[in-house]
């Protein structure tokens, strides 16, 4: 690909939307062709897709949610992110496979080589070059949701959330160009650390 495709992950509330934000300003003001977009959604179909999995009170069984989700990648796969990568631009994705992972596998207790299997498929094999896995304390999720519309997935309860958050932290150690961020810090202080990291992995001069 001539295009860079990065990935921010992490919990909901941890900070991907204002740090994806910011860097994408940065990377503009740099004069690189960059698209922000997210998971599930990015596209008009993956959009629909992801008013249903997200909203909350309907009962969408755990195989079904992991189909929903991956219907969408593939839709948003093969429409936004391969033609921009394939165009020379750099793609900042808020999601992608290791969310499936996190969620529907170590959250819901899917079989992590169905998931691997799928995020396959759905993905055409598409690898990050740079994954940003954004982890915060448990009391920010609530602190900084207490104002906050909560969807289906952001009202599960703390046990989904710490499994889902291990999940995180074991996949960080073994995905390659997967990096640790504090989300915790000053929002400064990370958009610091998100530069350096893709300085350091040659995706910016």
């Amino acid at each position: 690909m001539k295009g860079k495709f990065i990935v921010l992950e992490g919990p909901d509330r941890c900070g991907k939307s204002t740090q994806a934000k910011l860097l994408y300003n940065r990377l503009v003001e740099c004069g690189h062709e960059v698209i922000l977009t997210r998971e599930p959604g990015g596209t008009p179909t993956a959009e629909r897709i992801r008013q249903i999995v997200l909203e909350p009170g309907l009962d969408i069984r755990p195989m079904a949610e992991l189909m929903l989700y991956e219907a969408s990648r593939a839709q948003h796969t093969q429409e936004k992110i391969l033609p921009a990568l394939e165009a020379g631009k750099t793609v900042i994705c808020e999601r992608y496979t290791m969310s499936t992972c996190a969620y529907q596998g170590y959250g819901r207790g899917i079989d992590l080589k169905v998931i691997d299997a799928l995020n396959k498929v759905a993905s055409l094999n598409l690898q990050p070059d740079l994954t940003l896995v954004f982890l915060m304390s448990d009391k920010y999720f609530t602190e900084r949701g207490e104002y906050l519309f909560s969807d289906r997935l952001e009202q599960e309860d703390i046990a989904f959330r710490q499994k889902m958050r291990q999940g995180y932290l074991e996949m960080v150690k073994t995905t390659p160009n997967a990096y640790l961020v504090d989300a915790d810090k000053h929002i400064d202080e990370i958009q610091n650390q998100v530069r350096q990291l893709l300085l350091e992995r040659h995706i910016i001069d």
